[in-house]
C-alpha cells in the first residue's frame, strides 16, 4: 500500500465512493458512529453516502428510531444505530464522565443535582412525547435547578452519557429529548471485552486504513485499550506500514482496483465535521497541513464544509438557500481546473436534490 492508496481505500470504506448501505441505518451502522455536532451537516453526511436520498428520508429514520443522536464518545454528539447505542455508552461513558468532573464542580453540579435532575426528567418524559431543550430547562427550573451558565446542557449531556436521555426527532427545527430506554427499548448488550473488540473491528472496517492512535482519539479510549482491542482482533485486521506508520484495515477490505482509483478521482462536497476528516487524529493523508487553518479557522474546533477531489481537500464551500434556489459558493485553495469547476456544479445539484428545494428557516 502506498500513501495514495490510503485515501482511495478510506473513500471506499467510508461509503463515499462505494455506496454500501441502502438505508440511513445501514450507512450509520457501517461507520459505527458519525459525528453530528452540526445536525444538518450530519444529515448530509448520511445523505451523500446514500445516493438518491433526501433530507426527509434521513429525518424519517430518526423518527422511526433506527438511528439515534446522542453523546456516545469524546463528549461530542454522534449518530449511532439504535442497536449499538447502549453498549457504546456502557464502554465509553465512564471515562467521558470522569474527565468532566472538574468542569461539573465549577458549575456546581454534584451528585445531588444530578439525582434531582434524573427524577424530574423521568417524571416529565415518562410515557410522553419528547421535549424540546427549552422545555427540558423548564423542567429543571421547576425542580429548583437553574440551567443558566451552561449548567443545563452539561446536565443533559451527562445524563445522556449515563444512558438516561437521548435526542428524539426535531420539532419545528428544534431538537427534542426522550428517555433512552423508552425511545430505544431494544439495543445490544455486550460485556466490556466484547464491546472493545466490536468497536475496534468496526472502526477499522468503516474508517480503515487508520492507526491505533486514530482509533484511540476517535473513540476516546486510552491507548492501552486501543492496543488491546487491536490485539483481540488481530486475526481480522490487515496491517500495513506506510511512511513509518502502521495502519490497520479489515481483512475484508478489497485490494485497490483500477475502478476504485477511478472512483477516488471524483469530487465531493462534504459537510463540516464529516467523518472523512473527523475520523482520524492524523488528517495529513487528506489535508495539507498548510490549509488546515482554512478548514478549522482559528483552530476553534469548528470544521468548515470541504471540497474533496481525488481524495484530497482542495477547498471549502458554503451554501445559501433562498426561496427560489440553492447557491453553492466554492472557496478553493487554488484556482479550479475546468474539470473541477464542472464537478462542483454537479455535486451542488446533488446536494440541492437532497434538500428537496427546502425553504429557508
Amino acid at each position: 500500500m502506498n500513501p495514495r492508496d490510503i485515501v482511495t481505500i478510506r473513500l471506499a470504506n467510508q461509503q463515499i465512493t462505494n455506496a454500501i448501505g441502502t438505508s440511513p441505518a445501514e450507512v450509520v451502522t457501517r461507520l459505527l458512529a458519525l459525528q453530528a455536532q452540526d445536525y444538518r451537516g450530519a444529515l448530509w453526511s448520511i445523505g451523500l453516502r446514500l445516493p438518491g436520498s433526501t433530507i426527509a428520508q434521513i429525518e424519517e429514520a430518526i423518527a422511526e428510531r433506527s438511528i439515534v443522536r446522542t453523546w456516545p464518545m469524546r463528549r461530542t454528539l454522534h449518530f449511532v444505530a439504535a442497536a449499538d447505542v447502549k453498549w457504546m455508552l456502557a464502554l465509553l461513558s465512564p471515562r467521558m464522565i470522569k474527565g468532566l468532573a472538574g468542569r461539573m464542580r465549577q458549575l456546581g453540579i454534584d451528585d445531588a443535582v444530578l439525582s434531582r435532575s434524573r427524577k424530574a426528567f423521568v417524571k416529565a418524559l415518562r410515557d410522553g412525547s419528547p421535549l424540546t431543550r427549552a422545555a427540558m430547562y423548564e423542567v429543571l427550573e421547576r425542580a429548583k435547578i437553574t440551567p443558566a451558565n451552561q449548567r443545563g446542557i452539561h446536565i443533559l449531556s451527562t445524563l445522556s452519557q449515563e444512558g438516561l436521555l437521548c435526542f428524539g426527532p426535531h420539532r419545528d427545527k428544534q431538537p427534542t429529548f426522550a428517555l433512552l430506554d423508552e425511545w430505544i427499548p431494544s439495543s445490544r448488550s455486550l460485556d466490556r471485552d466484547e464491546a472493545l473488540a466490536e468497536l475496534t473491528s468496526r472502526y477499522f472496517r468503516g474508517h480503515g486504513p487508520a492507526t491505533i492512535r486514530d482509533l484511540a482519539w476517535w473513540s476516546g479510549l486510552t491507548l492501552g485499550d486501543a492496543r488491546a482491542g487491536v490485539a483481540m482482533m488481530a486475526a481480522e485486521l490487515r496491517e500495513e506500514h506506510v511512511g513509518g506508520s502502521t495502519y490497520f484495515a479489515s481483512r475484508n477490505t478489497p485490494d485497490v482496483s483500477a475502478a476504485a482509483r477511478r472512483a477516488a478521482g471524483g469530487l465531493y462536497l462534504l459537510p463540516g465535521f464529516d467523518e472523512y476528516l473527523l475520523g482520524y487524529t492524523d488528517r495529513s493523508a487528506a489535508l495539507d497541513l498548510a490549509h488546515a487553518p482554512k478548514v478549522v479557522p482559528g483552530n476553534n474546533g469548528m470544521f468548515m464544509p470541504t471540497i474533496v477531489a481525488r481524495g484530497r481537500v482542495i477547498g471549502t464551500w458554503r451554501a445559501a438557500v433562498t426561496r427560489k434556489a440553492l447557491t453553492v459558493t466554492p472557496l478553493p485553495f487554488a484556482p479550479l481546473s475546468f474539470r473541477d469547476a464542472r464537478a462542483i456544479g454537479a455535486a451542488a445539484r446533488r446536494y440541492e436534490r437532497f434538500l428537496e428545494h427546502e425553504q429557508p428557516s
